[in-house]
């Protein structure tokens, strides 16, 4: 078992910017990699970035190229996601993710955390 907590939205004018942790515990091992996703109401879960927990490589989605960054501290098990120039169309629930490399499908989830960015 992972678990995982994510921490670090709140509401956020436009323009602005967050930075989202994610504190994960337990069978760490499993973990290869760490991703984020972000889900607004009515609308389907989307994939934003993942990160190697070993070799620190990223993956972005085209649509947040530029504006967010994945990084992770390994003392501190935590991954983080920064968001800037926060736009409306960001507001969602963020959550974060981990999977074990040997698997596309990621098992454990946190619990989200709500991002409100306003105009």
């Amino acid at each position: 078992q992972v678990q995982l907590v994510e921490s670090g939205g709140g509401s956020v004018q436009a323009g602005g910017s967050l930075r989202l942790s994610c504190a994960a515990s337990g069978r760490t091992f499993s973990a290869d990699f760490m991703g984020w996703f972000r889900q607004a109401p009515g609308k389907e879960r989307e994939f934003l970035a993942a990160i190697n927990w070993r070799g620190g490589t990223t993956y972005y989605a085209d649509s947040v190229k530029g504006r967010f960054t994945i990084s992770r501290d390994i003392a501190k098990n935590t991954v983080y996601l920064q968001i800037d120039s926060l736009k409306p169309e960001d507001t969602a629930i963020y959550y974060c993710a981990a999977r074990p490399g040997t698997s596309p499908i990621y098992p454990y989830w946190g619990q989200g955390t709500q991002v409100t960015v306003s105009s």
